[in-house]
């Protein structure tokens, strides 16, 4: 017997009910996988180890907060002042979330001068508008 294809996403339809109903009280921020048939599927991230970007770093990554597995950088690299990438002396940057040349930074800061100076943009602007408004 086939299925029209409403009857098919009915079904589906009803199946995402039933998932939803269950996370109840639960994190609903979850990203879910799906195939073409709606159904869970077990991502790749369960099979590789995390790991630092870095040349022989064997930092374990497993119990690594979320913000250093996803940019693949040890909590000890991302805040490491000069750091060794491809033979270029590097720092991690926190606003762009990559490493960039150490002539990139000013001083010690670990915020590249491109990110810096439109972070300083925005707050001299909001600041300017604040003054203004007061006239």
């Amino acid at each position: 017997m086939e299925m029209s294809k409403a009857e098919i996403k009915g079904i589906l339809m009803d199946d995402d009910e039933e998932e939803e109903d269950e996370d109840v009280g639960g994190d609903n921020k979850k990203k879910r996988a799906l195939t073409v048939s709606g159904r869970k599927i077990s991502g790749a991230e369960g099979s590789i180890k995390p790991s630092c970007q870095i040349e022989d770093c064997t930092t374990d990554m497993t119990d690594a907060k979320n913000y250093h597995r996803r940019h693949k950088v040890c909590e000890f690299h991302a805040k490491a002042p000069v750091v060794l990438v491809s033979g270029i002396q590097q720092r991690f940057c926190q606003q762009c979330s990559r490493f960039h040349e150490l002539s990139e930074f000013d001083e010690a800061k670990r915020s590249c001068r491109r990110r810096l100076a439109g972070h300083n943009e925005r707050r001299r602007k909001s600041s300017y508008d604040s003054h203004e408004g007061r006239s």
